[in-house]
């Protein structure tokens, strides 16, 4: 073999090998896939008996109401983290967002498969269809937007999520499909909504938050 030659083969190689690790990789689509969790918390939530008086304000109402407290009262035990937290979680999920609420929830409980977060999806699960997605619009979730009976712009908000999962970055073509309908500011809170919860899924599932009473998994 001469040297060109071998020097060509050498390059394809190389270009073969970089283009492979910059595709994002095959979604595990298997309902109920199992990872490794922690079987019980790492970190408990603060109880009612440890609560200081600015923490009763802002907690009680989780806990009384029957509201997801095992997050909050673990986040909680990092009190100056979990105050500021809350106000930019209260953004990404409240009425501020620019994000449609069903918009929002395809992008979280997406989310929340692909990190296999069963709390953020039990939750989200009861908050989607609150949002208007439906029981079988739910179950699809974990096939991806590949699936048969997404409409364009759904899939094209479970593409982004997949994306910013595997990538870190959205494509070209899922960017284009989003600007159609969604302004700048909408563009910014979709990409912030899955970065707050993959954070939110990193620590739901590295403290072993459990989920709360009558609350499903997967």
């Amino acid at each position: 073999m001469s040297r060109k030659v071998l020097k060509i083969a050498t390059v394809t190689l190389l270009i073969a090998g970089l283009s492979s690790l910059a595709a994002p990789q095959p979604q595990d689509k298997r309902e109920g896939d199992k990872v490794e969790r922690p079987s019980k918390p790492r970190i408990l939530p603060i109880t009612r008996e440890q609560w200081t008086e600015e923490q009763r304000k802002l907690l009680e109402r989780f806990y009384e109401e029957g509201r997801p407290y095992n997050v909050q009262g673990t986040f909680a035990q990092n009190w100056e983290a979990y105050k500021n937290y809350y106000v930019w979680a209260t953004y990404v999920v409240g009425s501020a967002s620019t994000l449609p609420p069903r918009d929002r929830e395809l992008l979280i409980l997406r989310t929340g498969w692909l990190c296999r977060a069963e709390y953020e999806w039990g939750h989200h699960v009861k908050i989607g269809k609150t949002a208007g997605l439906t029981g079988t619009e739910i179950t699809r979730i974990k096939e991806g937007p590949s699936a048969p009976g997404w409409p364009p712009f759904d899939a094209a908000l479970l593409h982004a999520a997949d994306e910013l999962h595997t990538r870190t970055f959205i494509s070209d073509a899922t960017w284009l499909a989003l600007s159609e309908r969604y302004n700048t500011k909408q563009l910014i809170d979709a990409v912030f909504a899955v970065g707050q919860y993959t954070m939110v899924c990193m620590a739901l599932n590295s403290f072993g938050v459990q989920l709360d009473k009558g609350v499903k998994g997967f």
